[in-house]
């Protein structure tokens, strides 16, 4: 399907290319991009409330048996565990988003990672079940981590999809913005719980199990809101001419794995960077009684949710930013933010004050959100269209297991064995450098038409290496953009 090497401007030209294949209203797209908004919220809600659990109370609840610093590598090995099991999700969700539909690889997501999170909260402790207890716990965590690994690539398509060319950031940012709402959401019912219905011993009693129960309100919520929305327009396109690809994930790594690696790097700076405190590492660390800053937990929690605040402001802004000067700008300018912070990150949790605390968390939020709105649209304008469910969740999942998976698990061996946080903040910047450097190696293609009509387009030129061109060049991409405005 590639085009040939050298293809100019020509049919395939930002001018001469249709629109899109997009028969969405203006009200279809705001009705898709607010149920994606509400379904990611519910799944990420879920996948945090574990992190924060462990963070506080699961190492004595579960892997007490380990002894004090062991359990408590072993309860961040638990939550990083998950992600190896994304790439699973990230495949079967691929596999069959490409071949039955985005909308319905949603649906089954949400429940699955819905049911997983109640079973969770009427689980048996060490001290009742004993080696069962963390055994079932892991199985569980799995079953989220699969979940998680589905439940991405087909939010993003449904947004991006159904969005005006230029727009994509805008509304691609939709999906993105359930991450921080969804900490913001676990971390505030968290500091509900231990600050207010069930303070001190009685967390560790019962407390802690409540915010998993919720999960079942929260999935009929989603769910409903989920079977309301209509099917991506690419992909009813795509059933319609009957191009569905017979093998995805295989067509995907045999003809655009470099695509998928760089893909998955620009992630892993984000995902290391974020899993800080979404992987519950900082909660842990700064709550610790026996550390160097020993904070009150409710007090930690309520800054984790005023930093996930303005973690969604800065998410929303950047899908704007990336309308407006592309994906690629966007996300340079967040690594440099990020850089930029590492450091003073720490060295103001360390002071042990509260508000500076929280002032190094909210000055972090600011790269977190650059590097992350922009996301969704950058990475389905890089793939083809009948693989591109298969390609956007296969590169997520794989930049979340380099980067996130196991940075709390990192970070807490990296104190243990120096007795600073200096090591953790250098562990981040190489991530970070990584990242940016995966990104100079991407091209931004904002208004490229994402139909299954324009595939050869779409088959070439998404990195500098790929000198084969089905559009004249970045710049005239961006001009035509700028002219549907």
């Amino acid at each position: 399907m590639a085009a040939p090497s050298g293809t100019a401007a020509g049919p395939h030209s930002p001018r001469s290319t249709p629109q899109s294949a997009s028969r969405s209203t203006p009200r279809d797209t705001r009705k898709v991009a607010v149920a994606t908004l509400i379904g990611t919220t519910v799944e990420w809600y879920d996948f945090f409330i574990y992190a924060t659990a462990a963070g506080l109370v699961f190492s004595e609840l579960f892997f007490k048996p380990a002894g004090s610093e062991f359990a408590t590598l072993v309860t961040f090995a638990s939550v990083g565990l998950s992600f190896l099991f994304r790439p699973l999700g990230a495949f079967l969700a691929g596999h069959y988003g490409d071949k039955i539909g985005r909308k319905a690889m949603l649906v089954l997501t949400l429940l699955l990672m819905g049911g997983a999170t109640t079973l969770i909260g009427v689980l048996p402790t060490h001290a009742t079940a004993g080696i069962w207890a963390p055994i079932l716990l892991v199985l569980l965590r799995i079953i989220q981590g699969i979940s998680a690994g589905g439940e991405w690539g087909g939010a993003v398509l449904m947004s991006v999809e159904h969005a005006p060319r230029n727009r994509r950031g805008v509304f691609g940012s939709f999906p993105q913005l359930g991450v921080p709402l969804g900490m913001l959401l676990a971390s505030g019912v968290t500091a509900l719980m231990t600050g207010v219905i069930s303070p001190g011993d009685e967390f560790v009693e019962w407390g802690w199990r409540l915010p998993f129960l919720l999960s079942i309100v929260l999935i009929v919520v989603g769910f409903l809101v989920r079977r309301s929305v209509s099917e991506s327009p690419v992909f009813e396109e795509i059933a319609e001419k009957k191009k569905q690809t017979q093998m995805p994930i295989v067509e995907l790594m045999k003809n655009h794995w470099k695509l998928v690696i760089l893909a998955a790097l620009v992630f892993a700076g984000n995902s290391a960077a974020g899993y800080m405190t979404t992987g519950g590492f900082i909660l842990n660390y700064s709550t610790n009684p026996d550390g160097p800053v020993a904070l009150d937990r409710t007090d930690v929690l309520l800054a984790v949710s005023g930093s996930a605040a303005l973690w969604f402001i800065f998410t929303l802004v950047s899908g704007f930013m990336a309308d407006r000067i592309g994906r690629k700008k966007t996300y340079l300018i967040g690594f440099a933010c990020l850089a930029l912070t590492v450091f003073p990150l720490f060295w103001l949790i360390n002071t042990g004050d509260i508000w500076i605390l929280f002032l190094g968390m909210a000055l972090f939020t600011v790269g977190l959100g650059l590097t992350y709105g922009p996301q969704a649209a950058w990475y389905s304008e890089i793939f083809p269209a009948s693989i591109r469910f298969s390609g956007v969740s296969v590169s997520y999942a794989l930049g979340a297991i380099i980067g996130g998976a196991f940075a709390p698990t990192i970070a807490a061996a990296l104190v243990k064995e120096t007795g600073s946080t200096t090591a953790v903040s250098a562990y981040l910047l190489v991530m970070i450098v990584l990242a940016a450097a995966a990104t100079m190696m991407l091209r931004d293609r904002p208004g490229i038409d994402l139909s299954i009509r324009n595939q050869a387009e779409q088959e070439v030129g998404a990195t500098i290496f790929d000198k084969r061109r089905g559009v004249s060049t970045d710049a005239a991409v961006s001009k035509a953009v700028a002219e549907t405005r």
